[in-house]
């Protein structure tokens, strides 16, 4: 049975407790997940093994929406997106996200790179990029801990800042013709993989 994800999320009355996401009704007309950067930091600081996703310029809305639905079934507790050059939270995203858009709160940072330098260095978090030109496998690597997957765009993959900022590259083994998988595909994979090894033996 997989660990159950900290309840960091829910609010009562009179505004969100330091540290977690506050619920937006807004034009969708959803109950939707928001977190501001400082709010990430301080959540980052209060759960152990905290695992993130980062999305580097993911405009599709379809993907998205898969992103936040394969990351709130892996207990994902916050995607991290820049503000600029990635896709809104719109009824798409939300429709295919079936709920996930609700519980997964999407972090839209002004400097990216900042964000990622801060998490290694502050706090202690895990980097792991994904990259066709890593020559370290996903399945070799430790995916325990405190830890962000950062997933590049449809078609460039993760920026070379981005890349820069990560502690370690891997690249998900493919058998058969395809050279790569879409970044909702291949988030799938690489958070899965990261919930298998994080419950073994539970």
């Amino acid at each position: 049975m997989a660990r159950p994800r900290p309840q960091r999320r829910r609010s009562g009355g009179g505004g969100a407790p330091q540290g977690r996401a506050n619920r937006h009704s807004g034009p969708l007309g959803q109950s939707l997940a928001r977190l501001s950067e400082d709010e990430l930091y301080r959540l980052v600081e209060e759960i152990p093994d905290i695992l993130l996703l980062i999305l580097d310029g993911v405009q599709d809305p379809h993907n998205l929406g898969a992103c936040l639905r394969t990351a709130d079934g892996a207990g994902v507790t916050a995607i991290i997106t820049p503000r600029h050059q990635s896709a809104p939270v719109t009824e798409t995203v939300v429709r295919i996200a079936c709920g996930g858009a609700e519980n997964v709160p999407v972090v839209q940072v002004a400097n990216l790179a900042r964000c990622m330098e801060r998490l290694r260095e502050d706090f202690g978090i895990r980097i792991v990029g994904t990259s066709d030109r890593a020559t370290a496998d996903l399945y070799e690597s430790d995916l325990t801990g405190p830890l962000a997957f950062a997933m590049g765009s449809e078609e460039k993959g993760i920026r070379r800042l981005t890349e820069e900022n990560c502690n370690e590259l891997v690249r998900i083994p493919m058998l058969g013709g395809v050279e790569c998988l879409n970044v909702s595909n291949a988030t799938a994979v690489c958070l899965f993989e990261s919930v298998r090894q994080r419950t073994l033996g539970e």
